[in-house]
């Protein structure tokens, strides 16, 4: 099998062959360290930590580098506002972006440069293009000319006399042309500032992110990615730079990750609707907000809301209620009883690792792998109830080598990684918290209701069914018995 991943500039999915054979380079814009992380950067940090993940899963080598960028317009801003130094501001939001990355369990990259420990690297490739004659200094700035790049556009799919066209024209008279970007920035008053053979100033954005991957990458690597909203032109001025510069394909995959709206409207702070990770985190356990993301492909709009988050919780616990139950199994085992699984079981359960690449094979795609969680702990779930008090040695085995499986499978999605009674116990005690009712007391109440239907008083086993659903506590029946969750309101 073969990872075949959607690339944005062919715009169709390809097979990933990597330069070196092997071993995958990998570059993803991070954060503009001025602010909290909202649920936005936890998509994109977490889509990225589950490829990487799953890359390394499939055997191969990967080096990941993500930026910071510490220096900004809006750094520079808030810092003033807040009045203290970019410095300052930039290095307190890369930590407290470490605290909520931790938190989400994260893995950190192989190497994380700084914007402002590279400009040197920034200012010798301004130089590289203005010796080529594909930028220009006008006073103490320096720019790049869109002209000169024939191909400008090709990621986003936008014609440049359309992009002319349509441009705003804003009064610059240090620019030749509209459609030209800024590389390095003279410096203005109170600003901080680096020396340039254009005199003091700083980095334009597009700049650092060519300087630093061809550093720690090379000329041409292998997948760059990002969310959609730094197709253009973030990228696409990217891709102007280092193949102006370089003379060569800049990258061969490009990866971007859809949207997160809230009530279907992007995410924004004007609009009022910014959650930022640790909002989140306070009535959510890390993993609930993982499953919420991953039940969705990666390039899809995400929808953040209340219910989809009481339904990631109500599925995630049911994987955990199935590792839960068999990790509870007795040990005693025996050879001479029959087994309760069928041939189609066993060629069933041990289909699941090769379903689950083949869904992950497919643009990583989590939410098909989900899927094939879920039909797993159906199987088990199934085949579990069957068993006897001692059951086969061979059942027992291939049941807890399934649950096994089924968590490193997870795992490559950050998922089943605690003790699953304790999570269960943790979760359910923090979610009735907000229900005016204890645990022990749902528990009592459901076994009140076992004796009422055992003896066949249905008056009191629906009464008891609507005292707890008042209390937003939803009850469920099944072979296995009764279990209950939170209701969604």
């Amino acid at each position: 099998m073969t990872i075949q991943i959607h690339n944005t500039l062919s715009g169709k999915k390809e097979a990933l062959l990597p330069i070196e054979k092997g071993h995958v380079k990998l570059y993803v814009c991070g954060i503009t360290s001025y602010d909290y992380c909202h649920i936005g950067h936890a998509r994109s940090a977490l889509a990225f930590d589950m490829i990487v993940r799953y890359l390394k899963y499939r055997g191969l080598r990967v080096t990941y580098v993500r930026n910071f960028t510490d220096i900004d317009d809006k750094i520079i801003t808030r810092a003033s506002e807040q009045q203290t130094t970019s410095e300052e501001l930039a290095n307190r939001f890369i930590r407290e972006f470490y605290t909520d990355m931790d938190k989400l369990g994260i893995d950190r990259p192989d190497i994380e440069p700084k914007a402002t420990e590279h400009i040197g690297e920034m200012i010798r490739l301004i130089e590289e293009l203005i010796d080529q004659g594909k930028a220009y200094p006008s006073g103490n700035d320096v720019y790049y000319i869109v002209d000169s790049f024939p191909e400008y556009g090709k990621l986003s799919k936008r014609n440049i006399e359309d992009m002319q066209a349509g441009a705003r024209i804003t009064v610059n008279e240090q620019k030749h042309h509209p459609m030209d970007f800024v590389l390095w920035k003279g410096s203005k008053p109170g600003e901080p500032t680096w020396d340039s053979p254009w005199g003091p100033g700083r980095p334009g954005w597009h700049i650092e992110c060519s300087a630093m991957s061809r550093k720690y990458l090379g000329k041409t690597f292998d997948i760059h990615g990002g969310g959609q909203d730094l197709i253009f032109p973030h990228h696409e001025n990217e891709i102007a730079q280092s193949e102006g510069a370089n003379h060569k394909p800049f990258v061969n995959y490009w990866i971007h990750h859809g949207f997160v709206t809230i009530r279907d409207e992007k995410m924004s702070k004007s609009l009022g609707n910014f959650l930022t990770i640790r909002d989140i985190l306070d009535h959510y356990h890390p993993e609930i907000l993982r499953f919420f993301i991953f039940s969705t492909h990666y390039r899809s709009p995400l929808d953040f809301s209340e219910s989809a988050m009481q339904d990631a919780t109500s599925g995630l616990e049911r994987l955990y209620e199935c590792v839960a139950a068999i990790d509870a199994l007795p040990e005693t085992s025996a050879t001479d009883v029959p087994s309760v699984f069928s041939d189609e079981d066993i060629k069933h359960l041990n289909g699941a690792e090769t379903r689950f690449q083949q869904a992950m094979d497919n643009d990583f795609n989590t939410a098909q792998a989900q899927g094939i969680f879920f039909d797993s702990v159906k199987a088990l779930n199934r085949i579990r109830v069957k068993l006897p008090a001692i059951p086969r040695t061979s059942d027992l085995h291939l049941l807890k080598s399934s649950v096994d499986t089924l968590r490193n499978l997870a795992n490559i999605m950050g998922l089943l990684r605690e003790d699953a009674h304790q999570f269960l116990a943790a979760n359910k005690s923090k979610l009735v918290s907000a229900c005016d009712i204890d645990i022990d007391s749902i528990e009592s109440l459901i076994a009140e209701r076992y004796q009422c239907r055992q003896a066949r008083n249905w008056t009191r086993s629906d009464e008891i069914r609507s005292q707890l659903l008042e209390k937003n506590i939803e009850l469920m029946d099944g072979p296995e018995g009764t279990t209950w969750s939170v209701k969604s309101s």
